[in-house]
C-alpha cells in the first residue's frame, strides 16, 4: 500500500492580498515584496525537507512562491516544478478585482453567504472542489504507478530520509492507528510532494480531504478550522495511504501552520 506525504502551500502575498481585493484565477498578480519574503521565510523552515515532486498553479504568485521555497532547499533547489491549471485559485467571475467587502454585499443582496454565494460568471464551490478531487486522483495514479515501477531514490539518500526529513519540523504523530510514524517499518513513504496553490481552493481540497475522506485530524485542530483561508505562506502536511480501487486514508499532521512567519508580516 503507497503512502505519500503532501505538504500545501498557500501562495505569498500580494498587492491585492493586503488591499483585500478578490484575485481569482483571472488576477495573474505578482507577488509583493512582503511575498518575496514569506516564500524565503517558508523555504527556510522546509529546506531540510526532501520532496520528490513539486506542484504549482500555473499563475505567476504561486510560481514565484514555489521558486522562492525551493531556492532555500538543500536537497531541492533547481528540481523541476510541473505547473498546472487544477490548482488554480476559484473563478469569481464578475466580482474578480473588486473588493472582498464588494462580494459580501451581492451575496447578501441575494440572501447568502460568502462563500457560498457564487457570483455571474464565477465558480461554485462543487466545481472547485472536482477540480481539487481529480488533481488529487492524478497523484494517486502516479505514485502507484511509480511504486509499481519500484523507482528508488538516489543511492546517496538513505531510504527513510524522506519520513525523517518531515520529522524534525513537523508535529508527526506515533503510535495512533492511520498515523504517520517516522519510525514506521518499509516500505514508509513512497514520495513527498510540494504543492503551491491558492486559499479558497485550498480550503476547497481540505474539506474534501477531511469530510468526503473523512481524514483525521489532530487533536489540537477542530473541524471549524476548515473554514479559515490559509495565511499566505500557510504550510499544511497531509499523509496519505491508498491502494488501487480503495479510497485513499487521509491523516492531516497539520493545517495553515504559520509558525516560520514571525517577523515577516
Amino acid at each position: 500500500m503507497p503512502r505519500f506525504a503532501l505538504t500545501v502551500v498557500r501562495h505569498g502575498e500580494t498587492r491585492l492580498n493586503k488591499e483585500k481585493i478578490l484575485q481569482g484565477q483571472g488576477m495573474d498578480e505578482p507577488l509583493s515584496e512582503t511575498g518575496f519574503k514569506q516564500a524565503a521565510a517558508a523555504g527556510s523552515f522546509l529546506n531540510n525537507v526532501l520532496f520528490t515532486h513539486a506542484f504549482s498553479s500555473d499563475l505567476t504568485r504561486t510560481k514565484q512562491t514555489i521558486h522562492g521555497i525551493l531556492e532555500k532547499s538543500k536537497f531541492c533547489k533547481g528540481m523541476t516544478v510541473k505547473y498546472d491549471s487544477r490548482l488554480r485559485e476559484r473563478k469569481y467571475g464578475v466580482a474578480e478585482g473588486k473588493a472582498l467587502s464588494e462580494l459580501r454585499a451581492m451575496a447578501k443582496a441575494e440572501g447568502k453567504e460568502c462563500p457560498v454565494f457564487t457570483p455571474p460568471g464565477g465558480e461554485t464551490l462543487d466545481q472547485v472542489k472536482i477540480r481539487g478531487k481529480d488533481f488529487f486522483e492524478f497523484l494517486c495514479q502516479l505514485i502507484l504507478k511509480e511504486a509499481s515501477q519500484k523507482e528508488q531514490l538516489s543511492p546517496e539518500v538513505p531510504g527513510n530520509y524522506l519520513e525523517t526529513s518531515l520529522a524534525e519540523i513537523f508535529p508527526l504523530g506515533k503510535n495512533h492507528s492511520g498515523e504517520f510514524r517516522a519510525d514506521c517499518s518499509p516500505p514508509g513513504l513512497a514520495a513527498s510532494i510540494l504543492v503551491v496553490s491558492h486559499g479558497a481552493y485550498m480550503r476547497s481540497l481540505f474539506g474534501y480531504f477531511l469530510t468526503d475522506l473523512k481524514g483525521s485530524l489532530p487533536a489540537t485542530l477542530n473541524r471549524s478550522e476548515l473554514m479559515a483561508v490559509s495565511p499566505n505562506t500557510g504550510i499544511s502536511l497531509f499523509i496519505i495511504d491508498f491502494k488501487e480501487g480503495g479510497e485513499p486514508t487521509v491523516h492531516c499532521v497539520c493545517m495553515n501552520l504559520r509558525d516560520h512567519l514571525s517577523g515577516v508580516n
